[in-house]
């Protein structure tokens, strides 16, 4: 059974209290703010943030595992070394918020903004973006080998050493992405925007599928025409 908090402005005292009176049953925070609050090491697993407002709020080492995020906004948000394997994020705004460290094992993202977020040295065995804006995010390592990449925005993202062997990117953009020592092996390009890139940089392509339309638009850079 659900036990529901509904348009409540929570300080961490607050939500502790919450915790302990809820008994064993599930937490909803409904359209609560929790802006700026220090929820750092705290034990959230299994709660359930709906259309929540935690724009910069600290959760540094906080425990988020299966942990639901539907509409919500989080700005600026900390979840530095927070643990949030298996968590879902639905049409929320994440931008330059802070994963730095933390655990993201099978963690969803769909239909979401991280502008600018920090992915730096986190763990991310399994994770996913759907329908997301990575836009200028910082990804350099993550794993993306063997996944169906759906309306994902990488433009200006740092992909440098990121795998995306075997992958297939659909409706993607990595235009203008930092990505080196990333690896495209196998990969399906023909849905991406490869904008930015430049002949010398198609090394980092061998092996991957592009359509006659993008290997025209790097054979344009030597003025060639391609009939």
């Amino acid at each position: 059974m659900d036990h529901k908090i509904d348009g409540q402005t929570l300080s961490r005292s607050d939500l502790v209290a919450l915790l302990k009176s809820a008994a064993g049953a599930d937490l909803v925070l409904e359209t609560c703010i929790l802006d700026e609050a220090d929820l750092s090491n705290l034990d959230l697993n299994g709660l359930k943030f709906e259309r929540c407002s935690f724009k910069g709020t600290d959760f540094t080492g906080a425990q988020l595992d299966d942990t639901r995020f539907t509409g919500c906004r989080g700005a600026m948000a900390n979840f530095t070394a927070a643990r949030l394997d298996t968590s879902t994020w639905r049409s929320s705004d994440l931008n330059n918020a802070r994963f730095t460290g933390a655990s993201l094992s099978e963690a969803v993202f769909t239909g979401c903004k991280l502008t600018g977020a920090d992915f730096s040295r986190s763990r991310h065995v399994g994770t996913r973006f759907v329908e997301t804006t990575l836009a200028s995010a910082r990804l350099a390592g993550f794993s993306f080998r063997k996944q169906t990449l759906e309306t994902v925005d990488f433009s200006h993202a740092d992909l440098a050493g990121c795998d995306f062997r075997d992958a297939v990117l659909d409706n993607c953009s990595l235009r203008d992405s930092h990505q080196v020592d990333a690896r495209f092996e196998g990969a399906d390009l023909r849905g991406a925007d490869l904008g930015g890139l430049r002949l010398n940089d198609a090394r980092r392509f061998k092996g991957a599928t592009i359509s006659r339309a993008q290997a025209g638009a790097l054979l344009a850079e030597l003025g060639l025409k391609v009939i």
